[in-house]
């Protein structure tokens, strides 16, 4: 169990909650104590009487109804308190799932981009659902059943031992021989069960992979490959839950069979003991209550420690993330206002997954409130010089410098705070376009929003939607054209009014003409906003403070747009290219 180590510090904020569970717990089981124990006094006094030992009636009668009293009252309160524990423990256990998915969520965020490169999404979420409803099976239900499992037998068996100890010996050899079965399966259960997540997390990561990608299987008509693809992991995530099925069916079986072994000894050795004289004939069937409330908590040995074979194999793969340290880490706690000059110095960077030199030795200085274009060919770098300036990376070496300060230096939340990004790949949540435009600033007003996008110039696109800016987008915003969701990221990026805007290239899916539009009303917006814009278009770069090529990592040209002309390079051949095709 050296994995749900890891949930300690969570059941310490429950702490009272549990030392309540676990004591009334103890009580309830105590007072079950007193149903066997007046069943075997009324089965003696019935006895008695039969025998002519007592001859009256009244007294009898009187005794016997008390005796009832008590084992209803007993009964009614142990149920009332087993109410109670349930309650107290199972409760607990929901909030602990709460906590753990909150915990696992919140690593996920802060871990690097580079883990979500080698990582996939069908077992990101398997993880923090799948393993976690399992982690709290054993939370809750395998803590409680357990605490009652020893509770019981702490009472019980001293119980029986101190009422006849011989047949208390004989009706508990079985035991020892359920728990070494025990031991012996539930190592095959942890195996079993560790292959089992595997194989549904394979499961979860198709599924979310056909369901994203639909559009291009019905284009390339793949289903059929698809759907050959889905059924042999199906399969495979079968069988191996056949296999786990098959160890965990030895469980009750077993149980059945050395329970009955244990009430067949009882009445055996105990018909020879009240023969004998040595014990009187209400301790059988007191000793059969004995057994047969035995007979839950053993049957659920199998079932609470498949729970927690299965919760130490979950918990294993949620630890396997929560042990990751991110690559990039808050280093300053203190608050790092952030104005918007950059400066990168001789930066060189080496993607860790594919061993790709994307930098090498660039430098460049852009001041606060001016633009920098970015333009090159696939591959040369460009997009990565926005994912540095945002620190999804840190640099392999050299320095990036914001407002004179080495990046690491600034408060990483300040500086992504200070900055409004459009990737290359618009992505829009499935939300309604308001709050998709608001995402960049929560308390954003109606007026913020229809202003954001009609400088984005989507404002009449969203009015012709029959519910305008309350129309919900499908998953990633599948209801919209490519430069639809590429004109409401802008409106998101500008609404915040940040000090660095970075523009990746996000203007390749709208017109020329809607192109010179938005750079327009961008020119107005971003006076005093530092913005890089990355494009492969001479016209989203031409009115740029300062203009950068690359190639390979570095730059092959600099200047603004009426001296790249003059120097004849690669710059002015794209752009003779580029107005030969208008």
């Amino acid at each position: 169990m050296k994995e749900l180590k890891k949930l300690n510090k969570l059941f310490a904020r429950y702490k009272w909650q549990i030392i309540g569970g676990v004591i009334v717990t103890i009580a309830s089981r105590i007072l079950s104590l007193l149903l066997p124990k007046y069943v075997g006094k009324i089965i003696n006094l019935l006895n008695a009487y039969g025998q002519g030992e007592r001859t009256d009636l009244d007294a009898v009668e009187s005794d016997l109804l008390l005796y009832i009293a008590i084992i209803i009252g007993s009964t009614l309160l142990a149920a009332g308190l087993t109410f109670i524990m349930r309650q107290l423990i199972i409760v607990v256990s929901r909030h602990l799932e709460y906590d753990l998915k909150n915990i696992i969520y919140q690593q996920y965020q802060r871990l690097s981009l580079s883990f979500y490169k080698q990582n996939r999404t069908g077992d990101l979420m398997n993880r923090i659902s799948e393993d976690v409803s399992k982690v709290r099976m054993y939370m809750g239900p395998a803590i409680m059943y357990g605490i009652n499992m020893i509770t019981l037998f702490a009472v019980i068996v001293p119980a029986m031992i101190n009422t006849a100890p011989t047949l208390a010996f004989y009706t508990l050899v079985p035991l020892p021989f359920l728990s070494v079965a025990i031991y012996v399966v539930s190592r095959e259960i942890h195996k079993r069960s560790t292959l089992v997540q595997q194989y549904l997390s394979n499961l979860n990561t198709i599924s979310q992979e056909a369901f994203s990608g639909i559009s291009v299987i019905k284009a390339y008509n793949l289903a059929p490959q698809m759907n050959a693809q889905f059924e042999q992991v199906a399969n495979d995530s079968k069988n191996k839950n056949i296999d786990l099925a098959r160890v965990q069916a030895l469980f009750f079986p077993l149980m059945v069979l050395l329970i009955g072994l244990s009430n067949i000894l009882v009445i055996y050795i105990g018909g020879r003991q009240v023969i004998a004289g040595e014990i009187e004939v209400g301790t059988i069937p007191e000793f059969l209550i004995y057994v047969n409330m035995l007979t839950w908590p053993v049957a659920i040995v199998g079932w609470v420690t498949n729970m927690i074979q299965q919760a130490e194999a979950s918990q294993k793969r949620i630890n396997q993330f929560l042990d990751i340290e991110p690559q990039i880490q808050n280093l300053v706690e203190e608050t790092t206002p952030v104005a918007g000059s950059i400066e990168f110095k001789n930066v060189n960077l080496v993607y860790d997954d594919t061993d790709i030199h994307a930098l090498k030795d660039l430098s460049f200085k852009i001041k606060a409130g001016q633009t920098l274009a970015i333009l090159g060919k696939t591959g040369s770098g460009k997009s990565t010089i926005l994912e540095l300036i945002g620190r999804l990376y840190d640099v392999t070496n050299g320095v990036i410098e914001i407002d004179g300060t080495p990046i690491r230096d600034l408060n990483l939340d300040d500086l992504r705070k200070a900055i409004g990004y459009v990737p290359q790949d618009a992505f829009l949540f499935s939300d309604t376009i308001g709050n998709n435009i608001a995402f960049g600033k929560k308390d954003a007003s109606e007026e913020e929003i229809e202003a954001a996008a009609k400088n984005a110039v989507v404002h009449k696109n969203i009015k012709n939607f029959t519910l305008g800016y309350q129309t919900v987008l499908g998953e990633r915003g599948i209801t919209l054209s490519g430069g639809q969701k590429q004109r409401m990221s802008i409106a998101r990026a500008i609404i915040k009014t940040p000090n660095i805007l970075l523009f990746d290239d996000c203007l390749s899916a709208v017109d020329t003409e809607t192109e010179e539009q938005i750079l327009n009303n961008l020119k107005k917006v971003t006076q005093d906003t530092t913005t890089i814009i990355v494009s492969h278009r001479v016209s989203s770069a031409k009115n740029a403070d300062q203009i950068i090529v690359l190639d390979d990592g570095k730059i092959i040209e600099s200047g603004n747009h009426h001296s790249l002309l003059e120097a004849g390079g690669y710059y002015a051949d794209l752009y003779a290219n580029q107005m030969l095709e208008q």
